[in-house]
């Protein structure tokens, strides 16, 4: 008998090539669209294309999947979405941090939520159209991520804290092959879809204007967001801020500074609701802590360990030695000091393309 799965379906060409290319492997397939913010809700006046969530890509969805004769649903996690990630991401902003969070709906909702209707419809896995891998290691006994094939699609950065539970239910169908190659296949399977542009931005973010949509989220919540100074190293007011939640790590434009040389942002001081400003060499750090880990392909590690970090989506990985700590921590010595080390990103480590966990960065220590 076919084994059945769920596969998560956003309205863009990725999942819905990976539904197809999963029926093709002799799964039983059906999809589901998670419903997770409203426009109206979110505010902005220009909305980009590519999104989740909006009543075209539903549609289309609904078109794609009553053609090819494949079930589908959509399952309202609005509620779960607004707690879980909305107001995480406000509330790490208005802490001085730069939340991800992907990372967040991955773990909570992707691989928390939508699994548990899986296995209530009857389905023995769930899928993705995230660029990466998962195998089941026999030798340690754990299942792992992997990079994707593609380099400039790999998505295994934001995957770090699904657990081993999650993974043995998961299939990623579209980890070996190429962007190019899945708008290809797109084409050739003549989905409606197949040239549907993608956006790589916060998916409930519309206008993609991160400082209104924080402003007018609060100031609809009654907690407006309060302006203050901006100083440099030694406390001198240099200029004024329009609130914390807008200005982040290494930040350089918009600080509305006249100054003889540039200036960066080096710290958000939340005592004094003040942003702290310097030279660049200020926004170097060799080492940092990093919290909240989940180790995926290691099984809770005691010894000091090297491998390559990413602290950020684009950031190239940079070598270090991690020594794990107690309740979830571990310190991180890089070998060259990295720029921006920034609180609330995430840190993943990988040996190669395998990613041996991750956490969130919660100190990090100039150089």
């Amino acid at each position: 008998m076919a084994k059945k799965v769920l596969v998560a379906v956003s309205g863009g060409v990725d999942s819905s090539v990976a539904m197809l290319l999963l029926r093709e492997e002799g799964y039983e397939v059906a999809a589901a669209h998670m419903k997770l913010w409203d426009y109206t809700e979110v505010g902005g006046d220009s909305f980009q294309d590519g999104r989740c969530c909006s009543l075209e890509s539903i549609n289309d969805l609904r078109i794609i999947c009553e053609r090819l004769s494949i079930p589908f649903y959509v399952l309202n996690f609005s509620r779960q979405f607004r707690e879980i990630v909305i107001d995480n991401f406000v509330s790490e902003y208005r802490a001085g941090r730069t939340p991800n969070p992907c990372v967040l709906c991955n773990t909570h909702l992707k691989w928390s939520a939508f699994l548990q209707k899986a296995r209530e419809t009857g389905c023995d896995f769930i899928a993705t159209g995230h660029y990466a891998t998962v195998e089941f290691n026999p030798n340690s006994s754990r299942y792992c991520i992997r990079k994707g094939v593609d380099a400039t699609r790999d998505q295994s950065y934001a995957l770090w804290g699904l657990t081993q539970d999650a993974l043995a239910k998961t299939l990623f169908p579209l980890g070996k092959y190429r962007k190019t190659e899945i708008r290809e296949m797109a084409r050739d399977f003549d989905l409606k879809n197949a040239e549907k542009p993608e956006s790589r931005e916060i998916c409930f973010v519309a206008d993609d204007n991160y400082r209104r949509f924080i402003k007018e989220w609060e100031e609809k919540q009654g907690r407006p967001i309060t302006p203050g100074d901006i100083v440099d190293e030694n406390g001198n007011t240099v200029g004024h801020h329009s609130g914390l939640p807008f200005y982040t790590i290494g930040q350089r434009k918009g600080l509305g500074i006249a100054h003889p040389t540039p200036l960066y942002v080096q710290k958000i001081d939340i005592e004094k609701n003040a942003v702290v400003v310097g030279g660049e060499k200020g926004i170097y750090a060799s080492s940092m802590f990093v919290k909240d880990i989940n180790w995926v392909a290691l099984a809770d590690p005691q010894e000091t360990f090297r491998a390559e970090i990413k602290i950020r989506y684009l950031h190239q990985p940079a070598a270090a030695a991690v020594s794990p700590c107690e309740k979830g921590r571990a310190e991180v010595k890089f070998d060259t000091p990295q720029r921006a080390v920034t609180p609330g990103q995430s840190a993943v480590f990988y040996d190669g393309d395998l990613v041996l966990g991750g956490g969130f960065i919660e100190i990090e220590k100039n150089s």
